[in-house]
């Protein structure tokens, strides 16, 4: 069954009937951003977020507050694509690139995808390691199981796996918040962070793995297929109706990420930069740090929200996949078969004893060079009337996200610059 399929069988109410319902209706428009949000919030972003609070204190709060509008712009443009085309991006890559260049979008797309299931699965074991002790290889394979089950329940329709990926979401929101509220936040270093500004190569590539893992490229393609044809227009009231949702659900989804992002790197400022506190650029060393700046609760309430994101990132991330593969190949493999290709390069780092936090930074950096690749393409078919009819992007949209995806290029460039070149 294709997702446009399950979502057609799960929505049985019209866009006029659900217009009429007022904020009920509204409620129940609501959920693709939420589940693109879960990818903004994956173990990448604990290992680079944390570390770069516990490396170089507030001074990459800009980044944080940056990518999340970028991410905001990015995802109201990919679910607007779906909208309007009732196809997702890597279909319409198919239909308008030429044969070699949609081959080469789509290996590169899936190098994203393992590289996306690499931080999830290895954050899914650290965390089982860490509350219970379980060996990081079997706690990665619990972790492919779990999001294998998660998966499972699109079979009944696109509400079930969307509430349950909205609750994993909300046990990180409260794992993080939390522990931010009991922090003591230096208000006016938190203030001159937001000022942009890098100090030296090792910020810099921290400021690539927090952009790669907050505009996450497999979640620009994923977004797309979230609205195509989940409910159909069937005039402009409509079109009107389901842009505002669509726009509320992704300023909901996208401002929960963001604040989860802030308060990571916010609490790694407060308690552990320019501290004697061994290990805080691992998440091992950041669990033992909260319970001993802090206490338990803190420490506890970071692994489990670690976990809660491994689980759900990992979901997501595998749905992602077979979007990725159906709509550059038009070809689709058996579920089992995908998560065991994603899952095996991360079961192999596992297995061979790389460092944890250091291999999910890398990956939030190879992720942030994926990016472009899925950028360009969606902001050259949302400006293109005969793509999008009335619904292409206005002049002033376009601007702003040719700005975004030629920062994002910029940065990446300037990294391979300095760490290779300079």
């Amino acid at each position: 069954m294709t997702s446009t399929d399950t979502a057609a069988s799960a929505a049985p109410l019209t866009v006029e009937q659900l217009r009429r319902r007022g904020w009920r209706g509204r409620l129940a428009v609501l959920g693709p951003a939420f589940v693109a949000a879960v990818a903004y919030v994956d173990p990448g972003n604990f290992a680079t977020n944390f570390s770069a609070g516990a490396g170089y204190g507030y001074l990459l709060v800009w980044v944080i507050v940056v990518a999340n509008l970028m991410a905001m712009l990015i995802q109201s443009l990919s679910a607007k694509l779906g909208l309007a085309t009732g196809k997702n991006l890597p279909e319409l890559c198919r239909e308008h690139l030429t044969p070699w260049r949609n081959r080469f979008m789509w290996a590169q797309a899936e190098l994203v995808a393992i590289a996306t299931d690499l931080a999830e699965v290895i954050g899914g074991a650290v965390a089982l390691h860490l509350l219970f002790g379980i060996p990081l290889f079997t706690g990665g394979v619990i972790t492919g199981v779990i999001a294998f089950v998660l998966l499972g329940l699109q079979s009944r329709g696109h509400r079930p796996f969307e509430r349950a990926i909205v609750f994993l979401l909300a046990i990180i929101l409260v794992g993080l918040v939390s522990t931010l509220l009991r922090t003591d936040v230096d208000g006016p270093a938190l203030a001159a962070g937001l000022v942009p500004g890098f100090d030296g190569v090792g910020s810099l590539v921290l400021a690539t793995g927090i952009l790669g893992a907050t505009v996450m490229p497999h979640v620009i393609y994923l977004h797309s297929a979230l609205t195509q044809g989940r409910l159909v227009a069937r005039g402009p009231e409509d079109t009107r109706f389901l842009l505002r949702v669509g726009r509320t659900d992704i300023a909901l989804g996208m401002g929960v990420a963001g604040l989860v992002n802030l308060s990571m790197l916010v609490v790694a400022a407060a308690l552990f930069a320019g501290t004697d506190v061994p290990g805080t650029d691992t998440l091992e060393g950041i669990f033992a740090g909260l319970g001993t700046e802090l206490d338990a609760v803190a420490a506890y309430g970071f692994a489990i929200a670690l976990l809660a994101s491994g689980f759900a990132s990992s979901g997501v991330g595998t749905y992602a996949g077979q979007v990725i593969m159906a709509g550059f190949l038009r070809r689709r493999i058996p579920l089992l078969l995908r998560r065991l290709l994603t899952l095996a390069p991360a079961l192999l780092v596992l297995g061979i004893g790389i460092d944890p936090t250091q291999a999910l930074v890398l990956s939030q950096v190879v992720l942030s060079f994926g990016i472009p690749f899925a950028l360009v393409p969606l902001v050259w078919l949302t400006a293109r009337r005969e793509v999008m009819g009335d619904l292409v992007n206005h002049r002033v949209t376009t601007t702003a996200a040719v700005v975004v995806a030629a920062v994002v290029v910029g940065l990446n460039a300037f990294l391979i610059w300095e760490a290779f070149v300079a």
